[in-house]
Formats: structure tokens, sequence, C-alpha cells
């Protein structure tokens, strides 16, 4: 029942952080705007493919993944 707990809390932690930062994510300068975030399209059709934005997310959850899931 340990794991579970653990697990639920970070689920919720996880869900916290990115609720803040779908809320915050347009007043942030930078964010979606980093080096790697490429716009691809026409006049009709734009395609976003945030890979810098993701990189940085990525590294920040693995940062907090590894404080709280220490075994």
């Amino acid at each position: 029942m340990n794991d579970l707990g653990r697990g639920l809390i970070v689920a919720g932690a996880v869900l916290v952080v990115l609720g803040v930062w779908l809320t915050f994510a347009g007043r942030l300068p930078g964010l979606g705007r980093l080096p790697g975030d490429f716009v691809l399209g026409g006049p009709r059709v734009r395609i976003y493919l945030p890979l810098g934005s993701s990189l940085v997310l990525s590294a920040l959850l693995t940062l907090l993944l590894r404080l709280f899931w220490r075994r």
C-alpha cells in the first residue's frame, strides 16, 4: 500500500505542476519560443512542435520525480 500511496502523491504533484504550467504558460516570457520550438505551416494550417519546451519540461519532471521517488 505504501507504493500505491506514493504513486498517487507523485501523480497528484505532476497534475498540479501541469495545471499551473497550463494556466500561466501564456504569461511566462519565452515559454514556447525556446530554441528548438518550431512552427510549421501555411496560411490555413499551423503545426507547433515544442521540442525545446518539451526537453525543459522533461528535465524538470525528472528532477522532481527523482526527489520524491527515492528507494
